[in-house]
Formats: structure tokens, C-alpha cells, sequence
């Protein structure tokens, strides 16, 4: 596996790769309904890749497996998606996108990698406190991460939790 920066031609595709990612919720009946859900456009790839916050682990013909997408906010880059494609998952495409991530955020000399995710799903919250991030007690969000969580429950996304790793720049 080798992890790049996403380009331009690779954005077509990233829709797709996001919906057989989002299968794997078809296990869970309570979140099933993710599978059918809304994933990012072309034109929200285009802006992470424009700004430079877009990664893609790829295969040996250079084809995308795996994507994330980051931003820079105040002292943390925030993940707002990684993907991979299911027949991908559990070969490891989510820790190498997160160490492309981590790496970016520190030669920016960021202080935190931040993102929110499913409190209770295995591949979310605790795959993440594997590769070291921590639960952020609500008393403990910033207005950002407070904004983000209630905008995700507004879309019917409940028992999400927000999450960052100290970068120790």
C-alpha cells in the first residue's frame, strides 16, 4: 500500500470507494441506514484537494482504496472523512491514511489531530483509541467540536463522540 496526495483524476472515484465503505454499517441494524446514506460530492473533494487536506492509500495500479480528508482549524487538522473501500477494510489503509495525516498536521506544527466518529461502533471510536486518540469529555469541547457534534445529530447521527491525538510537536 502506498499513501499519496489525492489527485484531481482521483476524484470521481472517491464517491464510490465512500459508499463500499459505508456497507460494513449494514451489520449493525441501527445504523443500516448508512449504507444508503449521502457521502461527499466532487466538489467537496475538490476543495480538501485544492487545500491540500486530501489523502488516498491506492493499490498497484495507483487506484484509490482508501481516502481522507482533513482541514486545518486553529492548532489541529480535523478528519472529516476516511474511507475504505470494503473489500479493503482490516489490511491496514486506515492506519497508514491516519499516519499521512498525523505527519502533515506535525510539519505544520500542529498540536492535535481531531475528528468525531461513533461512540459505539468497533471500526470507529475504539479502532481510533487503538492508533492513540482520546475521548474528549463534553465540559472539554471548544465551540468547534460542540458545532460539529450537534450538527451531526441534526442529521439523525446520535451517540458520536469527538476525539483527538496530541501531536507533541
Amino acid at each position: 500500500m502506498h499513501v499519496r496526495p489525492t489527485l484531481v483524476s482521483d476524484i470521481p472515484l472517491l464517491p464510490t470507494l465512500e459508499r463500499s465503505a459505508a456497507q460494513a454499517f449494514r451489520q449493525l441494524p441501527h445504523l443500516a441506514w448508512l449504507a444508503d446514506s449521502d457521502v461527499m460530492n466532487e466538489a467537496e473533494h475538490l476543495t480538501f484537494v485544492t487545500e491540500g487536506g486530501s489523502w488516498v492509500a491506492v493499490d498497484g495500479r495507483d487506484l484509490p482504496l482508501g481516502f481522507l480528508c482533513a482541514s486545518t482549524t486553529g492548532d489541529a487538522l480535523h478528519i472529516h472523512e476516511l474511507s475504505v473501500r470494503q473489500e479493503a477494510q482490516g489490511q491496514g489503509l486506515g492506519r497508514g491514511l491516519l499516519d499521512q495525516a498525523r505527519t502533515a498536521a506535525r510539519l505544520n506544527g500542529l498540536a492535535w489531530l481531531t475528528l468525531t466518529t461513533f461512540d459505539d461502533v468497533p471500526w470507529n471510536a475504539p479502532f481510533y483509541a487503538r492508533y492513540g486518540f482520546e475521548r474528549i469529555p463534553a465540559p472539554q469541547l471548544d465551540a468547534r467540536l460542540q458545532g460539529i457534534l450537534a450538527g451531526e445529530l441534526a442529521h439523525g447521527l446520535g451517540n458520536r463522540c469527538a476525539m483527538r491525538l496530541a501531536l507533541g510537536v
